[in-house]
């Protein structure tokens, strides 16, 4: 038996260039973590989330995390925050599969 959840999660996220898979990790009442796979030179789009925080867990690679108009290369290991109501997304500029986790606490209701 094993606590770690993370390798039997993301062993079948292999997207392809351009594309982006994703698998939820924890589901609970009030917290979510989600698992996300971009290929080369793909793309999460920003977004916000009103009312709630959100984490990235840079897990493997190097995920460029965008926040408003900024913009930053954040290489694993390396934990990003975002608060409440930021615009933010992230794009893989590398040509390896990059991986990172999204924590969203609390969930909206």
């Amino acid at each position: 038996m094993t606590l770690d959840e993370y390798a039997t999660a993301v062993s079948a996220l292999e997207p392809s260039e351009g594309e982006i898979e994703t698998t939820e990790l924890v589901v609970t009442d009030d917290v979510l973590v989600k698992a996300f796979a971009l290929g080369p030179d793909a793309e999460l789009e920003a977004h916000d989330h009103p009312d709630s925080t959100n984490v990235f867990h840079v897990l493997e690679g190097t995920v460029t995390v965008v926040r408003g108009d900024e913009s930053e290369a954040i290489d694993a290991p390396g934990v990003v925050h975002h608060e409440r109501g930021a615009v933010h997304g992230a794009r893989n500029e590398t040509d390896e599969t990059v991986v990172f986790t999204a924590s969203l606490c609390p969930l909206p209701s």
